[in-house]
């Protein structure tokens, strides 16, 4: 095949699928807002399963609600059959898919839900599938080509799948109120976890001594305490701990050319520098600093007492630029 062919059935593959989005678009009813209904009715775990390509469409789909505030969890229908059955107690909801509607493993479960009194969302193209028949809530798929040359690897199939899923979840997200604090709070290990973290928490994690030095010390002391400090400045407090300035590596040199090198602290710093909120999210913190070109600041809590310092070399280190 020539470079040209390659290109063109690869943008029939996208075509296809995007075709049987906007069906599946189309076909959308209020059999979404029963499924919505009944998942925000239990406070027990919406279990996902499928197997094959579907089975990986579950995974995600569980892994999606789990993280806006839904809580799920993936069963494999083999695994379930050899004791995973004892993952679903009463009140669970299981979200069942299967394009076919037809996958001989999913047969135990449904029978187990069907005696348990646990319903079934099932997403089929079958409404008289095997599958079909034991829903209690039917989001039918419409029934598309796959993008497949040989019509069978499916592609249409399980990006439709893959596309109601998000529609579900992202519909529960929406009626539940989740935040993108909330979703932060469940990605502390993620940049956008990160981004979302407030001074106050960021501070609070790190174990770095604080470069602090009182107003009255000498100019020695302060050279001192920013170079063992190792983030180019040192703040100055007075005789409460409050924060009152801070002497950077700028200052010093300034104070040097101005041969001011026998004055105190008090005389070289600079007075009321930025400093940060602790209750300020890390992305609005990052903006700031970025912007005004700042390289460092100290987070104060209540009384003006330095709480931890925000060091740009170490949010580029981290991860969170």
């Amino acid at each position: 095949m020539s470079a040209s062919s390659d290109l063109s059935l690869a943008r029939s593959v996208i075509r296809i699928e995007r075709d049987a989005l906007d069906k599946l678009e189309a076909s959308l009813g209020t059999t979404l807002l029963e499924a919505v209904e009944l998942i925000l009715s239990t406070d027990r775990h919406v279990v996902v399963a499928g197997v094959g390509k579907s089975g990986h469409i579950g995974q995600k789909i569980a892994a999606s609600l789990a993280s806006t505030g839904t809580p799920a969890f993936f069963i494999h229908p083999t695994e379930a059959s050899h004791g995973d059955l004892g993952m679903l107690v009463p009140g669970s909801v299981v979200i069942a898919i299967s394009y076919s509607g037809e996958s001989r493993e999913l047969v135990d479960l449904l029978r187990y839900c069907k005696g348990n009194d646990i319903p079934v969302i099932a997403m089929t193209r079958a409404r008289d599938s095997t599958l079909g028949r034991f829903a209690d809530v039917l989001l039918e798929m419409p029934t598309v080509p796959e993008a497949c040359p040989n019509g069978l690897a499916p592609t249409s199939s399980t990006t439709m799948a893959l596309a109601l899923g998000d529609a579900l979840t992202i519909v529960l997200m929406a009626r539940r109120g989740f935040s993108r604090e909330d979703f932060g709070f469940r990605h502390p290990g993620g940049k956008l976890g990160r981004s979302l973290q407030t001074a106050g928490d960021y501070v609070r994690e790190r174990k770095d001594p604080l470069p602090l030095i009182e107003a009255g010390a000498s100019f020695e002391a302060v050279v001192y305490a920013v170079s063992e400090g190792r983030k180019g400045c040192a703040g100055v407090v007075d005789g409460t701990g409050a924060l009152i300035g801070m002497v950077t590596d700028g200052d010093l040199r300034r104070a040097m050319l101005a041969g001011k090198t026998g004055a105190p602290a008090r005389d070289v710093m600079t007075k009321s520098p930025r400093t940060i909120d602790p209750e300020e999210r890390m992305q609005i913190v990052i903006k700031q600093l970025s912007e005004n070109r700042i390289s460092n600041a100290f987070v104060l809590g209540e009384t003006g007492e330095p709480l931890g310092l925000v060091d740009m070399k170490d949010l580029l280190a981290e991860g969170y630029l």
